[in-house]
């Protein structure tokens, strides 16, 4: 074969440093003449990457979790409740009742035009649900169809409620899924109970839908597993509730702040029903964007936290490496020198000493991510019955990214001791000896 041919066909220097038995099986008899060193040593390694991996876990399954509390909401969604007054105004004394009527619903939608959606809403706590001789305690809402772009009811089985049901007062309902279990129970999970009857304050209702929307901690006139919807009109009949509304729901266009939109709603409803502008207790508001805003604040402090903590330890246990391998390179002055003296290069040299810290740092790394998503596969599954859903698992790119940072710090920490062997020469280790 000419030369020319052997040059296309050599392979490059770092294939073959790869797949070289005798430079890995020299790397493992370094590392295992001290066991309980290299050992102790790893387990820093170990420590520290499984700390980073389990609290960035921790902390996505957490987000995950209070996720769940504003599941159905829009992020930019506000409500208004009328409450007593603190402040006397116009003849009105201090701790007067008031309430949201219809006419505010109009007035809110042509003198604020950054409101997007402006719905009422009427709710009744306590009362009996009942069906099949079985009873449990109910919230019922009244609520029109574009409530629905406030708080998504994500329809299991049936339909939502429509304008129709509204218009002609029809006796329908969407339920929870929790009053389904209670009031029938020989139903299975999977089973649709559209179509049946349930007695609601001796008013009975047809089932029409059922809300699959999970509990979350945040609610609105009731939880949503235990409330009974049903159309506007029909409940403020049912209910001779006249023209009072209990709440206004609110969503902003885009391009708006709900903060500054609640703002105007409650200086107009204050304008209309005579209370005194710098009365801060007569108008209750909540405000899911602010709400949202302050969970996304928190967990972007909390991840901040999760790799400080992380990288620290990581740092920590790569400066440990770093010490063992330069008290290493010290004990085997002798061996260095005389590989020096037979024709070892400083790259040889350099390549020994960094291959060792490399394959130590990698190996406990590994060993700590594995351990980790182990932990946080468990984890996962423990809490799939309190909280479905919920992801504790980091992704394919965090893992890379572990890695990638795993393989710098090895070679970081094999730096220093890397550099205090090439500076060996051989008369010194023969000193040494």
């Amino acid at each position: 074969m000419s030369s020319e041919a052997k040059g296309k066909l050599r392979m490059p220097r770092w294939v073959l440093l790869v797949f070289d038995s005798d430079q890995w099986e020299e790397v493992m008899d370094s590392l295992s003449r001290n066991k309980s060193r290299t050992f102790l040593t790893a387990f820093g390694i170990f420590w520290g990457i499984f700390m980073l991996v389990a609290l960035m876990g921790g902390g996505k399954g957490l987000e995950s979790m209070l996720a769940k509390n504003f599941a159905g909401f829009a992020s930019n969604s506000g409500f208004m409740i009328s409450s007593q007054t603190s402040m006397a105004y116009k003849g009105f004394k201090t701790g007067r009742r008031w309430n949201i009527d219809l006419m505010d619903v109009q007035r809110v939608k042509s003198c604020v035009p950054e409101i997007d959606v402006c719905t009422p809403a009427i709710s009744n706590w306590g009362s009996i649900a009942s069906a099949d001789n079985h009873s449990m305690s109910v919230s019922v809402r009244g609520e029109r169809t574009d409530f629905a772009e406030v708080e998504d009811p994500k329809i299991k089985f049936g339909r939502a409620l429509n304008d129709v049901d509204n218009a002609q007062r029809r006796k329908v309902c969407v339920v929870g899924s929790r009053i389904v279990e209670e009031l029938f129970p020989k139903l299975s999970k999977e089973e649709n109970p559209c179509g049946r009857y349930i007695r609601v304050d001796s008013v009975y209702y047809c089932i029409v839908g059922v809300s699959g929307r999970s509990e979350g901690g945040v609610s609105i006139g009731g939880r949503a597993s235990t409330t009974v919807r049903l159309p506007y009109a029909t409940m403020q009949q049912t209910y001779n509730r006249g023209n009072k509304v209990d709440f206004l729901s609110l969503t902003a266009k885009p391009q708006f702040k709900m903060s500054d939109v609640q703002y105007k709603v409650e200086a107009l409803l204050k304008r209309t029903h005579f209370i005194h502008p710098d009365d801060t207790q007569a108008v209750m508001k909540v405000n899911t964007e602010a709400v949202f805003s302050m969970v996304d604040n928190l967990f972007t402090g909390v991840s901040i936290l999760v790799w400080m903590i992380g990288l620290g330890t990581l740092l920590a246990s790569s400066i440990g490496v770093s010490n063992i391998m330069i008290v290493t390179v010290k004990e085997r002055t002798t061996e260095i020198g005389i590989r020096r003296a037979i024709g070892a290069t400083t790259n040889d040299i350099l390549r020994m000493i960094m291959s060792e810290t490399i394959v130590l740092t990698l190996v406990a790394g590994m060993s700590g991510i594995v351990f980790a998503v182990v932990v946080l596969q468990v984890l996962e599954t423990a809490m799939q019955e309190d909280s479905p859903g919920a992801q504790f698992q980091i992704s394919f790119f965090v893992a890379v990214g572990a890695v990638l940072m795993l393989s710098l710090l090895g070679v970081l920490a094999g730096l220093a001791p890397a550099i205090r062997a090439m500076s060996i020469k051989p008369v010194d280790a023969m000193r040494e000896e």
